[in-house]
């Protein structure tokens, strides 16, 4: 066996304090040349399991460690962090935190200058090359957007050429194109390079597309490894912790008894497998002919309410003209909006989606009025935000943060949402936070520290906050960002429980399933303006639209395209009866099919292990 790998040997973890172990008896080895991603629930342990690899722990988090942990040959308890930088590079969740310098030139120097390494100037054109950087070394760090600071993150590990690489969320807050480009650059190391990749992963869309084995970590063990398309059709383990298996392999399970396996006898865990998988055989010649030839009809695919632009009634939120940007060093001002024209009506369930800093976020805030436009004018419910305290705004207009932890002020739950209303002199407070907490089956966290709890716990308990003012419109930033199968189906049923009581909902996401299945009108952002206003099928369906955009279907809307379906699946649930049927037509199988949940149900597995 090569020395040249991470070994975990019966690690067992107590942070100080801690009630339990986070780790218990955990055994795995990272072999050369992997791409490994590890996975597990919320609170799995699978974060410090990673944090071993490069010392982190034990010698920056202290605690009870017993077993071993070998790098390269090396016992990680007799090292320290600085010496094992050289072999391990990490880049964290939260990578704006690893960015210590000014500009991208110094940030991609600062560990080799600090090392001491005399090329280290070298090292630094050598990561910025390798990662398509260059043309930015002279930017300031705040400049960029969030997709190249996590570049600048991972050129600063480069810059070390280490043998192993780890990287935790490589998606996380970034949109759809900024994250595929991260795996490309990542999978580009690992095979031109011969890096050892490692990734902290809840997207298995992307571990299927380029990770070579998985790792599932499990109650602070590892439960197995193996490799990505045995791993990924273990799906009762997956759906056990709350781990969303691709929306293909869904849907495979969904279909009769060996409708949607491949000839292996596994279910397909990519777009290119199931295409072939899913096709009846009387239809497998003219289907294939599809395959980058015909595309779903605009507008189709949804029995949902209309657009709001074709609603009856008063708009509930007016944008007329609106320019807004911000001032910048360089360019002396960035506008992010230019005479940006739109309307919000009751019923509406919108989805604004784009790409880093095309201006969603800058968007809710000028509806909320934390924020005025420079250009134009914008009225929430018949009052401009330019002439009305945000406070007062907030009585009917409720915007949950991307970090909802913001919103957390008191030592409980039940007093954060109490607080909101005492401020506002509400009547019958008691009553209205009881009666909140059970609306949102919060009760069993109601004294718990809000900024404490998960971060699935925490956007619902924000939105607790927010639904207690009884508001008309609510504004929610990436709340699917970073959580699990469980905390997805959590936030998901919030968000269909708040259109009860609402009748607005608007969220800006880079969650492309959620917002196929979840949304009635889509805003595509770019260029400082709206480029599309349409039903998700539409926006979907335009492959202009989606090449200028850099979105990417989500897969059950994808493999709509390959099938050559008239009008896309939205969810795994429409492809599921559609294929149902196709194969009961061609007498491929004889009947019924199983439940799977979409983005907000349920997922339950037919077959367990495949």
């Amino acid at each position: 066996m090569s020395r040249n790998n991470i070994v975990v040997e019966n690690l067992t973890f107590q942070y100080p304090g801690g009630d339990e172990a986070v780790l218990r008896d955990a055994s795995v080895t990272i072999e050369p040349g992997e791409f490994t991603a590890v996975v597990g629930g919320n609170g799995s342990g699978k974060t410090t399991l990673c944090k071993t690899f490069n010392g982190l722990i034990p010698h920056f988090f202290e605690g009870t460690f017993d077993g071993r942990v070998t790098v390269a040959g090396t016992d990680t308890r007799e090292s320290d962090v600085a010496e094992l930088s050289k072999t391990v590079g990490y880049v964290f969740q939260d990578f704006e935190n690893q960015l210590v310098q000014e500009t991208v030139r110094d940030d991609v120097e600062f560990a080799p200058l600090n090392h001491g390494l005399d090329d280290y100037a070298e090292r630094a054109t050598r990561a910025l090359e390798t990662l398509g950087l260059d043309h930015l070394e002279d930017r300031f760090i705040w400049e960029l957007s969030g997709g190249q600071q996590h570049l600048v993150a991972l050129a600063g590990v480069l810059a070390m050429d280490p043998e192993f690489i780890f990287v935790d969320e490589p998606a996380a807050q970034l949109d759809p194109q900024n994250a595929r480009e991260t795996y490309e650059q990542l999978r580009r190391l690992n095979e031109e390079r011969d890096k050892t990749i490692i990734v902290i992963e809840h997207h298995s869309e992307f571990i299927a597309d380029y990770c070579d084995e998985m790792v599932l970590v499990s109650d602070g063990g590892v439960a197995w490894k193996e490799p990505v398309e045995v791993g990924l059709n273990r799906l009762d383990d997956l759906l056990a912790h709350d781990i969303h298996p691709p929306q293909v392999t869904q849907i495979a399970d969904g279909l009769p008894t060996e409708a949607g396996t491949l000839p292996s006898g596994r279910y397909p865990v990519t777009v290119d497998e199931a295409a072939t998988a899913f096709q009846p055989a009387t239809t497998r010649e003219s289907r294939a002919a599809v395959d980058g030839g015909a595309v779903a009809t605009p507008g189709a695919g949804t029995d949902d309410a209309p657009t709001g632009r074709q609603q009856d009634g008063d708009a509930l939120v007016t944008m007329r003209g609106v320019g807004h940007g911000y001032p910048t060093l360089r360019e002396g001002y960035n506008r992010v909006l230019d005479g940006l024209d739109l309307e919000l009506h009751a019923g509406d369930r919108v989805a604004l989606v784009g790409a880093n800093g095309s201006g969603k976020s800058t968007l809710l805030r000028l509806m909320t009025g934390l924020e005025s436009p420079d250009e134009g004018r914008v009225t929430v419910l018949g009052r401009d935000t330019s002439e009305t305290l945000p406070e007062q705004l907030a009585d009917d207009t409720v915007y949950i943060h991307q970090n909802p932890e913001e919103m957390f002020v008191e030592d409980t739950v039940r007093k954060d949402v109490a607080y909101y209303l005492e401020n506002r002199d509400a009547p019958n407070v008691d009553e209205r936070v009881d009666e909140i907490l059970a609306y949102l089956d919060l009760e069993h966290l109601a004294d718990r520290d809000g900024r404490l709890m998960s971060l699935g716990q925490q956007r619902r308990a924000s939105l607790g906050i927010g639904l207690a003012t009884d508001p008309t419109v609510v504004l929610l930033d990436e709340p699917t960002g970073s959580l699990d199968l469980q905390s997805r189906r959590e936030v998901t049923g919030m968000l269909r429980k708040a259109e009860s009581r609402v009748e607005t909902v608007v969220v800006a996401s880079h969650d492309l399933q959620l917002v196929a299945a979840w949304a009635n009108r889509v805003l595509v952002m770019g260029e400082g303006e709206v480029l599309a206003d349409a039903p998700p099928a539409a926006v979907f369906s335009d492959p202009d639209l989606l090449a200028e955009t850099d979105l990417r279907r989500p897969q059950v809307v994808e493999l709509s395209r390959r099938l050559g379906l008239e009008s896309p699946a939205l969810s795994t649930d429409a492809m599921c009866e559609t294929l149902a049927r196709s194969f009961e037509d061609d007498a491929f199988a004889d009947g019924g099919v199983a439940d799977v949940g979409d983005v907000g149900g349920d997922v339950e597995s037919n077959g367990g292990t495949r």
